[in-house]
């Protein structure tokens, strides 16, 4: 829902018309009891009113039994209810916002645990003091809990060393996966090192110690010996621009800072630790490679006939009973009477005799293909129970005979008991035999089965194993897989979940036989284990099994699902439980991603259902992490004034030109105030990036609706480039959030299969009601301004499919358009399968950017899992995905007969949605975790069936396939329909401007 419009009381609103000079009437309660009421300008700052205060309190009674001035500070409920000290009396009476106008003169508190209560109050959102009010054991319980670990967390960090302390404060990023291809090759498969105007080369493997030895060693060659020995050790590279560090022992090719190294040709420099203004200049000049991914050998297997699939003719007593049986019908007795001359020929299984039946088996050779029977003999074989075949041989052409015990033939239905005896029918011509003729089957030998757990029900648990996670259990199946869990646990570890699915909770048995089956089951993939902390699985020995395999986490890995632990957060039944103690724990191990935690959790504070389970774990991990308090106050301090400045831009939108808009926009940046609040600080997209001074005059809002603000900092940090964050306020970003989540998982996958899309999931972070920041691409259009800008008429804009070929020309020469192009190649076709699976919507002209690099990428995201748009009832978009002929056209290099380029474009579509059907049960999952979150378009099971559809779980992967090829077809014979759809956003939008 948008924002609702400035209360016209609210004294500190950007439009407040109180006070014609600016004055606002504020209540002064002073140490003594006396009360004082002041008109103060409401941009005054704390130490002027109070200088103002202490002015007037002259005039008062026992003003002679205060202290001294800076003895004392205001205190005052803010618009959170929080009891607020202002220490800081640089502010400005308008940021703090008090709830009411009456400020409270206190003497300074010495007290550091009442102003570490207080400054945490402020900081995420809701007081401490509601914590106490609540009066509940659990809560206080926790709370202790809780406090005890940030506690033993704090003592852990004195006295690290510093290599310790920045793997805490500053962790490096390291790449889950090596990519197997990058566009460019290394010079003689070394990096090239630049040295102020020299120039060595590295191996990528080398580690960043090495590299900090080989820059000194530079540097004392050029400028002579110096007096101190100079140890590598005490240098760290830092990514330039960036608070990101490479260090330690991997080798530099598996940092994530190698984007910024090879890509974007980005300079590193040394510094020393205990001297920071000691520096060592790096520059890396060219750092692309590409390896030839190698493809093993599959070796052929020689399986063996199984007696599974073997069918014999036969005639088979079950009992008493005939089973099988010829009858002849008269009309006047209406009886039937057995025939037995005659030969009883079905199809049977082998398998399928009696379990329990012990018979004696004689082979009854057939001389002669059975045309005579003269030369017959039995050959006795081993008693066997028809539950275990240890028979083993050529059957061909033969007979087996199972002898009856009796003689009578008048007694048959007693006498084919398949119980049968431990000894053999020594009377075998006068007894009852039932002949079975084996077909002939090749030379190869006949493997009987074994027991028919490990063979029958082995393909059936299987089958169900393999399933999806939306898959529903049938009663047969859940008691098969309680009955063999065992097997299960040997054969199918990751079958967990349908076994827990399976358990019948109300046995208190079957419940503890579970709890000591978690003891022994192995440890699942952290992937894996992911599914367990679903709502279907509420039992804490289960969560805790599941955090336990968590625990394998690498720290990037653990980023990459924190949204989805945030938000399952909200099935845990207790406050102190496995999964909060985790990832507090991790938080308070990595700034990075404490930082993560912090917003995701601040984000959805004010949510009465988990108001007070995030307030108590966003309070512990201030407690225990008190120094990166200090940053987080400078990003909420920064977010709060963002809102309130994009609050005035919608109130006189309609009030003024935009032109003038952006002007007030400008001018109100300008303001100390606002400089201040907004310079110097980490990114809360990324810590690892300084939003240092504002560039005033690139600063802008955008057209849409709510106003967007694009914020455009200078990076004051060497070779720094600009900066850009769009703030939204009245939009809910998590659905972006989880979109894009999605997208960077999709990478990863890709890049362990060996193959990378170029995909470019930039960041995205609510960090409030239905406000956040979204990540400013730099260098980058929109397909629609690059249309509109190479044509004259708004209407034939769409249709022009030289546009985006020249605009890349425009930007690209020689080598670096065919590299170009080879990014468009690659990214286009990333995007094309990720937007399929994902049934992303909404795809006009304006929500597909290129970079002038080539890369192609999405963006908003507000429509996913097949919510396409619709008008009067017809979908605006009929494509499974944008595959336009002018993306074809950059593909096939302008050239219309390039079918080579085109296939391999279609080769990189089919191989990267192969990759994705692999790990189907994987989106599924996070997905279904999800679903506590409210996203509009993910409410239920149902919305999570489109993935299903979309990757063809049900499917063999020959049928998945063929299903997306039929769909790649599909787009390309429909682009048409885009290229109008596009027209018409492409007219409107000209109309608007």
């Amino acid at each position: 829902m948008p924002p609702a419009v400035t209360d016209s009381l609210d004294i500190w609103a950007v439009d407040s018309q109180i006070g014609a000079d600016g004055s606002v009437s504020v209540d002064f309660l002073l140490p003594t009891g006396i009360y004082i009421n002041l008109d103060v300008p409401r941009d005054a700052t704390i130490s002027q009113i109070k200088q103002l205060l202490w002015k007037q309190a002259h005039s008062y009674p026992l003003f002679h039994l205060l202290m001294e001035i800076d003895s004392y500070m205001f205190s005052c409920v803010n618009q959170t209810a929080v009891h607020e000290e202002l220490e800081d009396e640089t502010r400005r009476l308008c940021d703090v916002r008090p709830f009411l106008p009456v400020l409270k003169l206190v003497t300074r508190n010495c007290d550091p645990g009442e102003k570490l209560d207080s400054k945490i109050g402020v900081l995420i959102g809701k007081g401490l003091h509601e914590f106490d009010a609540l009066q509940d054991p659990e809560v206080n319980d926790f709370r202790a809990k809780m406090r005890r670990i940030s506690e033993e967390k704090i003592q852990s960090l004195v006295g690290l060393s510093w290599m310790d302390w920045l793997k805490h404060t500053y962790p490096p990023e390291q790449e889950p996966v090596i990519p197997e291809s990058f566009q460019d090759k290394l010079y003689s498969g070394n990096l090239v090192v630049k040295k102020c105007y020299s120039l060595f080369q590295v191996s990528p493997n080398m580690n960043p110690i090495k590299l900090n030895e080989l820059a000194i060693r530079k540097r004392l060659t050029i400028h002579g010996k110096e007096d101190e020995e100079v140890d590598p050790a005490d240098y760290v590279l830092q990514v330039s621009g960036r608070l990101e560090y490479v260090f330690g022992d991997h080798p530099l090719i598996q940092f994530q800072v190698h984007e910024v190294f090879w890509n974007l040709v980005k300079s590193v420099f040394c510094i020393l630790l205990s001297c920071l203004f000691d520096e060592i200049s790096v520059y890396i000049c060219s750092a692309y490679y590409s390896l030839q991914s190698s493809v093993g050998s599959v070796t052929s297997l020689k399986y063996l006939i199984s007696l599974w699939q073997v069918h014999v003719r036969a005639g088979l007593f079950h009992g008493t009973e005939l089973l099988c049986k010829t009858t002849v019908s008269t009309e006047i007795s209406g009886r039937s009477d057995h025939v037995w001359n005659e030969v009883l020929e079905f199809e049977i299984n082998v398998c399928d005799l009696p379990r329990m039946a012990r018979l004696c088996f004689a082979v009854y050779a057939v001389m002669d293909k059975m045309k005579t029977k003269k030369s017959t003999k039995h050959y006795p074989v081993a008693w066997v129970n028809t539950m275990v075949f240890d028979y083993k041989g050529h059957l061909k052409n033969g007979e087996l005979v199972l002898h009856s015990w009796s003689s009578f033939p008048d007694e048959l239905e007693e006498m084919l008991n398949p119980m049968g005896t431990v000894q053999t029918n020594p009377y075998t011509e006068n007894a009852t035999a039932l002949h079975i003729r084996f077909q002939e089957y090749s030379k190869q030998p006949i493997n009987y089965p074994p027991l028919i757990s490990d063979n029958a029900f082995y393909v059936v648990l299987k089958d169900i194993m393999e399933r999806d996670p939306l898959s529903q259990l049938c009663e047969n199946e859940m008691d098969l897989i309680w009955t063999l869990r065992y097997d299960c646990r040997e054969n199918f570890p990751q079958s967990l979940p349908k076994l827990l699915l399976s358990l019948k909770w109300n046995k208190l048995e079957d419940v503890a036989q579970l709890q000591a089956l978690l003891q022994i089951w192995p440890k699942l993939l952290p992937r894996e284990a992911l599914e367990l902390l679903d709502f279907n699985y509420p039992d804490q020995y289960v969560r805790e099994y599941a955090v336990g395999c968590l625990r394998q986490m690498s720290d990037e890995e653990l980023s990459q699902y924190l949204l989805q632990l945030v938000q399952v957060l909200k099935y845990e039944p207790f406050l102190d439980c496995a999964l909060s103690r985790f990832l507090l724990e991790r938080a308070l191990g990595n700034r990075r991603i404490g930082q993560m935690l912090f917003w995701h959790l601040r984000s959805e504070v004010h949510i009465p259902a988990v108001s007070v389970q995030f307030g108590l774990i966003l309070e512990a991990y201030c407690r225990g992490s008190v120094a990166h308090m200090k940053v987080l106050a400078k990003q909420v301090e920064a977010l709060n004034k963002m809102k309130t400045l994009n609050s005035l831009i919608k109130l006189n939108a309609m009030k003024q030109s935009k032109a003038k808009g952006k002007d007030a926009m400008h001018t109100c940046l300008k303001q100390n105030a606002y400089r201040e609040a907004l310079s110097d600080l980490q990114s809360p997209l990324n810590p690892s990036v300084i939003l240092s001074e504002l560039h005033v005059e690139k600063c802008r809002y955008m057209d849409s609706k709510m106003k967007p603000l694009w914020i455009v900092y200078n990076n004051k940090m060497f070779g720094g480039d600009l900066v850009g964050i769009i703030f939204k306020n009245g939009d809910d970003l998590r659905q972006d959030m989880l979109t894009l989540q999605i997208l960077r998982l999709m990478d990863v996958l890709w890049k362990e299969a060996g193959l990378d899309l170029r995909i470019l999931p930039y960041g995205c972070l609510a960090t409030g009601d239905h406000s956040g920041l979204i990540e400013a691409v730099s260098s980058s259009e929109t397909i629609a301004d690059i249309q509109l800008n190479s044509s004259n008429v708004a209407a034939a804009a769409a249709f022009n499919k030289d546009a985006l070929l020249n605009w890349l020309k425009e930007y690209n020469l020689g080598e670096d358009l065919d590299r170009a192009i080879e990014e468009f190649t690659l990214s286009c076709a990333g995007y094309c399968v990720a937007t399929y699976v994902l049934g992303i919507g909404d795809r006009h002209s304006d929500n597909i950017m290129v970079r002038k690099n080539g890369q192609l990428f999405h963006i908003d995201f507000g429509h996913i899992l097949g919510n396409f748009k619709s008008k009067f009832g017809i979908k605006r978009e009929r494509v499974p995905f944008i595959l336009t002929y002018d993306f074809i056209h950059v593909i096939q290099q302008g050239k219309t007969g390039n079918t080579e380029k085109f296939g391999r474009f279609r080769q990189y579509c089919e191989e990267a949605y192969l990759i994705l059907r692999k790990h189907g049960n994987l989106f599924i999952t996070l997905f279904a975790l999800m679903l506590t979150a409210g996203l509009p378009e993910l409410t239920s099971v149902k919305d999570i069936q489109y993935l299903k559809d979309s990757l063809a779980l049900g499917k063999s992967e020959e049928e998945a396939l063929k299903q997306f090829k039929q769909k790649f077809d599909e787009a390309l014979r429909e682009s048409w329909t885009t290229k109008v759809n596009w027209m018409a956003h492409t007219v409107r939008k000209d109309y608007r401007s």
